[in-house]
C-alpha cells in the first residue's frame, strides 16, 4: 500500500502518521519534533507542560502556561517545518487558557479529547491554526459535528478516532472495553467516517479521519487504512525511541511488559485507563496513599476521595520512579523489544 500525505485543511504532512499525545511529560519538544522532523505529525501533550519548570511546585497552572510556548518552539527548531500539534485534554482545569496559549504560540494543530470539545473553534478563530476532535462512538462524532457546524458554521479539520485498545484514558466503559470485538469497533470506525464525510460534502473539504488505538507496526497501519482512513495515530510504538521525553526507565517497563501484564485500570478521576499493572496500582487500590497536595489538574477529580494523585503518579513515570508510578500503556505495549529511532520506525512503516 502506498501512503499519501495527510492534508488538514491545507496543512500538509508528508506521512499520515500522527504521534499520540502521551502526558505527563512522555511527548514534549524531542518526540513531537523528530516525528515532525521525519514527516509525520509531532504532538505535545500539555498536561502538566511544565513539571521540569522552576516554580511548578508552587504555581503549576502558571508554570504550565508559560511553557507551552517554550516547549512547541523547541520542537519547531527540530521539526524543520514539519507540522507540531498540541493535545489539550478538554477535562484540564483552566482548558480555555491553555488552548488559547497554543494558539497564541502560533502551534499548527489542537488535538483534544477526555471530554467534548464543544468551544474550541471559538480559540482558533481568523488563526492558521487547525483542530481535531478526538471521538470514540458514531454518537460523539455526530454531536460534535452538528455542534460546530450549528453553533460556529464549521466543521473540524481532521477527526481523531481512539479505540479500545489505545494506552492512557479511554472513552469507554470497563465493560465495553473488555468485549467490544475488533470487528465490532471496526464498523463503528467505518459508520463514524460515514458521518464526518457527510460535513466534507457540506463543506466541500476532505476532512481526513485518523484512528489510534492499538496502532503497532505496518500490517496493522495498512489494515486501518484499509477500512477507507486517512491516517493512524501511533503513540505507544514512539515510546520506546531514543528521542521520546520519558526516562529510560520509563521505556524500559514496556520493553518487560508482558502480554498479561497491561491491564484496564481505574484512574482516580472515575475513568478506566489502560496501564502496565505493578506494585503502586496494587496499593493504589487498597487506598494506602496519602494525598501529599492536589495540583488542581483535572476537572472531576475530588481530592478527598481519590486513592492517589494523578499528576503525581504519572510525574514519577516520567522521570523514572517506576515502581510509584501510573504507567499508562497501549494494548501492544508487550511488543516492544528494544530501543529504536523514529526514522526507524518511519523506515519501517513506510518501506
Amino acid at each position: 500500500m502506498k501512503f499519501k500525505a495527510l492534508n488538514i485543511d491545507g496543512l500538509v504532512a508528508k506521512y499520515p502518521i500522527v504521534q499520540g499525545g502521551m502526558g505527563i511529560g512522555i511527548s514534549l519538544s524531542n518526540l513531537a519534533g523528530h516525528v515532525a522532523l521525519a514527516g509525520g505529525v509531532g504532538v505535545i501533550s500539555t498536561a502538566q507542560i511544565g513539571f521540569k519548570e522552576e516554580g511548578f511546585e508552587e504555581k503549576p497552572y502558571e508554570t504550565n502556561l508559560a511553557t507551552i510556548k517554550k516547549y512547541i518552539d523547541k520542537a519547531r527548531e527540530i521539526a524543520k517545518g514539519g507540522v507540531i500539534g498540541v493535545n489539550i485534554m478538554v477535562a484540564t482545569k483552566h482548558y480555555e487558557e491553555y488552548v488559547k496559549a497554543a494558539v497564541k504560540a502560533g502551534v499548527d494543530l489542537i488535538i483534544s479529547g477526555a471530554g467534548l470539545p464543544t468551544n474550541l473553534p471559538e480559540f482558533v478563530k481568523n488563526t492558521k491554526t487547525k483542530i481535531a476532535p478526538i471521538v470514540s462512538s458514531v454518537k460523539s462524532a455526530k454531536v460534535i459535528c452538528k455542534l460546530w457546524d450549528r453553533r460556529y458554521g464549521k466543521s473540524p479539520d481532521m477527526v481523531v478516532i481512539e479505540g479500545p485498545k489505545a494506552g492512557g484514558h479511554l472513552g469507554f466503559s470497563k465493560e465495553d472495553v473488555e468485549n467490544i470485538t475488533d470487528e465490532e469497533y471496526e464498523k463503528e470506525i467505518v459508520a463514524i467516517k460515514e458521518v464526518v464525510d457527510e460535513y466534507s460534502k457540506k463543506y466541500d473539504k476532505h476532512i481526513p479521519v485518523v484512528f489510534g488505538g492499538g496502532v503497532y507496526d505496518k500490517a496493522d497501519m495498512e489494515h486501518y487504512m484499509g477500512l477507507g482512513i486517512d491516517g493512524v495515530q501511533m503513540g505507544t510504538r514512539f515510546v520506546t525511541t531514543y528521542e521520546c521525553d520519558a526516562s529510560d526507565e520509563y521505556k524500559q517497563t514496556y520493553i518487560n511488559a508482558t502480554k498479561d501484564d497491561i491491564r484496564i485500570v481505574k484512574s482516580p478521576v472515575g475513568m478506566p485507563g489502560r496501564a502496565i499493572y505493578n506494585e503502586f496500582m496494587e496499593k493504589s487500590e487498597e487506598g494506602n496513599f496519602k494525598l501529599r497536595k492536589c495540583y488542581q489538574c483535572l476537572n472531576g477529580c475530588k481530592a478527598k476521595d481519590i486513592p492517589y494523585c494523578i499528576t503525581d503518579a504519572l510525574i514519577n513515570a516520567a522521570k523514572g520512579n517506576v515502581d510509584n508510578a501510573l504507567l499508562f500503556c497501549g494494548a501492544n505495549a508487550y511488543k516492544s523489544q528494544k530501543l529504536e529511532h523514529v526514522s526507524d520506525i518511519f523506515a519501517e512503516l513506510l518501506s
